[in-house]
């Protein structure tokens, strides 16, 4: 009987300790954000277990057009400390983006279509828009790409836009 009353305690004991140990990353975001964080990982989450591997990646540039190389793959994987589940996405999210301002975000995404001294050809970013992730409709891009500052060669100025969809435009004043 004395035996049986240790087990239990143990098992309890170990059953409170599990309990305590709760993550605040979730309190680092809207539950919105959190709520697009999560759709995020089932959309990378090829295999549907759960976890984010090597492969769930590769799979998921695949669908986007972008090939990697086994090294850039390892090096993502390699960011988390253990196997990436929803809880370890959100904590490389939160450390990726502490001190990042929204502003920084956009420029990052937007750098991969830097034509070069900080332009994008209006086709290229119309085309993404309405290509990959959550594909805009013609009508949504024309909105948004309405916004984009342009030379008269149809390039937007990366920077600037980035700076209008985070603040607005500082002048409404413009012809």
């Amino acid at each position: 009987m004395g035996e049986g009353d240790g087990s239990k305690k143990a098992k309890t004991g170990s059953k409170k300790r599990a309990a305590r140990t709760t993550s605040n990353v979730f309190a680092m975001f809207t539950p919105h954000q959190v709520q697009e964080f999560k759709e995020a990982f089932q959309m990378i989450d090829q295999d549907k277990d759960g976890f984010v591997s090597k492969n769930d990646i590769r799979a998921t540039f695949d669908s986007l057009g972008r090939l990697c190389t086994d090294a850039e793959l390892e090096s993502m994987v390699q960011e988390a400390p253990g196997p990436i589940n929803f809880t370890m996405f959100l904590t490389i999210f939160s450390d990726k983006t502490q001190g990042t301002d929204e502003e920084d975000v956009i420029l990052n995404a937007f750098a991969q279509y830097d034509e070069g001294e900080g332009l994008c050809r209006e086709e290229t970013l119309r085309h993404a828009l309405m290509t990959w992730g959550d594909k805009f409709t013609e009508a949504e891009a024309d909105k948004i790409l309405g916004e984009a500052p342009m030379d008269r060669k149809g390039n937007i100025d990366i920077k600037k836009f980035a700076q209008i969809l985070t603040k607005g435009e500082e002048d409404e004043t413009g012809a």
